[in-house]
């Protein structure tokens, strides 16, 4: 038992009632008065008494900044009783551009770095309040919030701010209370503000429609956010973990490593420390194959370089990265603010439809003062004009009375004014009897009139006030929007989304450095043989567009390599860009080693066991594989075909096992055999031999025969010709082949032959990245031993690196 004195006697107490009620008392007082922010500003106390010191004070973004010692001694002396770096600390976090979404304190000075640096003392700190902080404040002079008195009633302090701007989603929230936390992210302001207005406009509206508005988290450090279901879950439980991951580039570098380049990291995660964490990996031997890791961030940016070993795989490396480093990290939601003094888990609608509650209270708080004000003048007003009207007797009054306490009395009672009005005529100057003025006073007053008349009606219809919360949020969307940060991707992990995509023709193009892109077919027009063409893609002065084919968003990818290996992509997961973009480098999109080159890629839509692959590599050897058995979704890739040593992988066609194959070599010749010569072998196999090869020769291309088709060549200085197929005597596998098209210096040696058919389209491309569209009908038919005609103009030192036949959708698998 415990015992206290009260007036003089002592009265036992329970220590369990009391512990219990003393710390009941403590965690309401944590809760409320500290760690949680308010639904309606999305502030918590400290934050909300600086900016109010500060405004009160006038430091604004149009005054010079003010010592942050001096900012903080006024908010301890007024408002807030507690430790002077417990306020520090908060106006530092509300300057660091790397913890707040949107400024609400503009400072000068060292305020910390996402590397963990303290910020220098407040003595050093210069702050004021930045444009979005006045934006809270706006109107509060208009008695539109409550006030309370501070600490010890010397002084009042706001309960809540008005916040033109929806604070509590576009800044987030963190805290720890009693037996409770909340940690709400940071959002896009433009899409908070699309969100209050669907929820204006529709008050009925489904948090799946918010969804389409307000995408998601918009973290002030960028970086990814992996999947959707993290943000559904936390949109509309007000629980839910979002993934967040770093964002990466893996690049090709000149010796044939790679290195990988983190631009941008989670939000809350220290450099210093993750760069640290990786480093001891390295040590431990725990992730084996980097061997340099440093940070060029500057001023301009963030720039940690991860250089790995030759004979290493970029993509796994990054994957044992993300799982032991918190280069990948999840962001926790807890949507829990205060709801009128209490504590409640909210969604986003309820989150929205509060706010939308806090501005109809605002709004209207504010027309009653502006109404009050309009009417105190307009009641002037009325008075002025009786004088005006008879002013020789309110001179002559003025004039015989002593005081004027008898002055005001006389007016009073000979006009029936009021106390106000009586005043306001003895204040009167003598300039407001000339004509200019009281027209001047007539226009005042038929314009209070009409501003009376519009805040009554707005008083009364609470359509009026939407409309005047609408327009009002709209221009702060003006105002402060700004593109999103923070890129929302498809997560490995969740369903497949393609049932989602529209099914559509695009180009696919890829360099020989390895930029992948994908495009609509209709930027490209039809143009006529020989004609200059359009530039297809800017690229690097080493970098040259190498392939080139048109397929459907519906469509896998099989991915070949010079190595031999196969990889899948699905065309829908390739990003699109613009005809002049350069593109995602491919190593960011599939596991290449260092030593990998994407030699062949071939659309296919499903995986079927009536299909072969017929592969051919550079030194003559051909295989052919059932389709069925490349079929596999592994990101590490299979192997398509075992290569002799110093062999490459120069070409893949998808085949019904009983075509006619062509191969062309870069001397000129080409052999014409069955594909039935060539039995089937498994995935790994070698194959067996396709042409036999001349000295300094090498096979460059490979195609299937069609029936009636012709066979299309294109030499490196763009002159090309069509050969009736007819004119190729059909070998045994193996052979010699023929002559083809007969080289010269004007010609160049062969790039490619193609089989075609009258009406085909192809794509020609070249070194510097120019792309011409043909009608195969437009190009000559020749023989065999001839050299053909131009078929694209090309600068002195510009040559064909690639062609591709235009398929239309009756020819797609």
């Amino acid at each position: 038992m415990d015992s206290t004195f009260t007036h003089g006697k002592i009265v036992p107490l329970a220590i369990e009632d009391e512990m219990e009620k003393s710390y009941i008392d403590y965690a309401m007082s944590v809760i409320v008065g500290r760690a949680l922010p308010d639904v309606r500003d999305g502030l918590k106390p400290v934050h909300r008494r600086i900016l109010y010191s500060m405004y009160e004070r006038g430091v604004t973004p149009d005054k010079p900044h003010k010592k942050s010692a001096r900012i903080v001694g006024d908010v301890l002396g007024k408002y807030h009783p507690h430790g002077d770096y417990s306020v520090y600390d908060a106006v530092v976090r509300l300057a660091q551009d790397f913890s707040i979404r949107y400024l609400l304190i503009d400072g000068h000075g060292n305020f910390g770095s996402v590397d963990g640096d303290s910020a220098a003392a407040m003595r050093y700190t210069e702050v004021r309040l930045s444009k979005y902080a006045v934006e809270m404040m706006t109107d509060i002079q208009k008695d539109t919030v409550d006030f309370i008195p501070n600490y010890d009633a010397s002084e009042e302090e706001p309960a809540v701010l008005p916040a033109r701007v929806p604070n509590l989603l576009v800044n987030g929230s963190s805290g720890i209370a009693v037996g409770m936390a909340t940690n709400i992210p940071p959002h896009n302001i433009g899409e908070v503000i699309d969100g209050v207005v669907g929820l204006i406009d529709d008050p009925d509206i489904e948090i799946s429609q918010l969804m389409t508005m307000i995408k998601g988290p918009d973290f002030p450090t960028g970086a990814l956010i992996m999947g959707r279901e993290g943000i559904k879950s936390a949109y509309t439980t007000g629980r839910g973990s979002i993934k967040m991951r770093a964002k990466v580039d893996i690049e090709q570098m000149s010796n044939g490593k790679q290195r990988i380049i983190v631009n941008e990291i989670p939000y809350q995660v220290n450099k210093a420390r993750l760069i640290e964490k990786i480093a001891d990996l390295v040590k431990d031997k725990r992730i084996d194959g980097i061997t340099d890791l440093r940070d060029e961030s500057d001023r301009t940016g963030m720039r940690i370089v991860i250089e790995l070993r030759k004979d290493v795989n970029g993509r796994v490396i990054l994957n044992q990265l993300y799982k032991h480093t918190q280069l990948q990290e999840n962001f926790g939601v807890i949507t829990l603010a205060l709801v009128d003094g209490q504590p409640k888990i909210l969604n986003l609608k309820q989150v929205l439809i509060h706010y939308l509650e806090h501005q109809k209270d605002v709004i209207v708080r504010r027309t009653r003062f502006e109404l009050a004000k309009a009417e105190a003048r307009a009641h002037i007003l009325e008075g002025l004009k009786i004088a005006l009207d008879h002013i020789e007797e309110v001179i002559k009054t003025i004039r015989e009375s002593k005081t004027t306490d008898v002055a005001r009395e006389q007016l009073m009672t000979k006009f029936s004014l009021s106390e106000k009005q009586a005043q306001a005529i003895l204040e009167m100057r003598l300039r407001a009897l000339t004509g200019l003025e009281r027209e001047k006073l007539d226009d005042e007053y038929r314009e209070l009139i009409k501003t009376i008349s519009y805040l009554t009606e707005v008083l009364r219809n609470e359509k009026m006030v939407l409309h005047i919360i609408r327009e009002e949020i709209l221009v702060m969307k003006e105002k402060y929007a700004d593109p999103r940060r923070t890129q929302i991707v498809r997560d490995d992990s969740e369903l497949d989304e393609e049932d989602l995509i529209a099914e559509e023709d695009m180009v696919i193009t890829i360099t020989n450095n390895g930029y992948i892109k994908r495009l609509n077919t209709n930027v490209y027009r039809n143009q006529k043989r020989g004609g200059r063409g359009i530039t297809a893609m800017t690229t690097k002065e080493e970098d040259f567009v190498e392939h080139l084919f048109i397929t459907t968003t519906h469509h896998y990818l099989m991915v070949f390599t010079n190595k031999g290996k196969v990889y899948r992509l699905k065309v829908h997961e390739i990003p699109e860009a613009g005809r002049t973009a350069k593109g995602t480098a491919l190593v960011n999109l599939l596991y290449l080693s260092g030593e990998e080159t994407v030699n062949t890629v071939i659309p296919v839509k499903e995986y079927s066991e009536d299909l072969f692959l017929f592969m051919a590599t550079r030194q003559g050897i051909v295989k052919k594989s059932v389709l069925k058995e490349y079929d596999s979704a592994r990101k590490d890739g299979l192997i398509a075909i075992h290569l002799d040593e110093n062999d490459e992988l120069i070409g893949v066609k998808l085949t019904d096992g009983t075509e006619e194959i062509i191969l062309g070599t870069r001397n000129g010749k080409a052999i014409l055999f069955s594909e039935e010569e060539v039995r089937s072998q498994g995935r790994t196999t070698r194959g067996v031999k396709g042409i036999q090869l001349g000295k300094n020769d090498w096979v460059v291309s490979m195609d299937a025969v069609t029936e009636g088709g012709e066979l299309m060549v294109i030499s490196e200085n763009g002159f090309g010709k069509r050969t009736p197929l007819n004119e190729y005597s059909k070998q045994s596998r193996g052979g010699k082949g023929a002559l083809t098209i007969k080289e010269t210096a004007k010609t160049g040696p062969l790039t490619a032959i193609k089989v075609v058919k009258p009406g085909d389209e192809l794509m020609m491309i070249t070194k510097e990245g120019t792309l011409i569209r043909i009608n195969v009908s437009d190009t000559s038919v020749l023989g065999r031993n001839t050299q053909g005609v131009t078929l694209m103009k090309l600068n002195s030192d510009d040559k064909v690196v690639a062609v591709a036949k235009v398929v239309s959708k009756d020819d797609e698998v």
